[in-house]
């Protein structure tokens, strides 16, 4: 059974996985309208996504983890493919 109350507020959930645009501002110019954010940034970076795809996959239950971590990273994940999209998919 899990501790609903425990999971962060769908609020906080959703800045937490937006936060990872903080390392927007440590570029120059902060947006470029021909760069792609993914494999750009620190926090968008290939090794931290990465880091995102793993966390989808932990066994949370015997590492002793919240359960909510996934539903962050799950976050993070498709925060990475709209950035992608918004790039790729999309006239600039």
């Amino acid at each position: 059974h899990r501790d609903l109350h425990s999971f962060p507020t769908r609020r906080s959930s959703d800045l937490a996985t937006m936060a990872i645009d903080v390392d927007h501002l440590l570029a120059r110019p902060i947006f470029d309208p021909n760069r792609c954010s993914v494999g750009t940034h620190l926090l968008h970076s290939y090794p931290m996504i990465v880091v995102y795809v793993l966390l989808l996959f932990l066994p949370y239950r015997r590492l002793g983890w919240p359960w909510w971590i996934r539903v962050l990273a799950v976050g993070l994940v498709l925060h990475i493919i709209t950035d992608w999209q918004d790039f790729y998919l999309w006239p600039h």
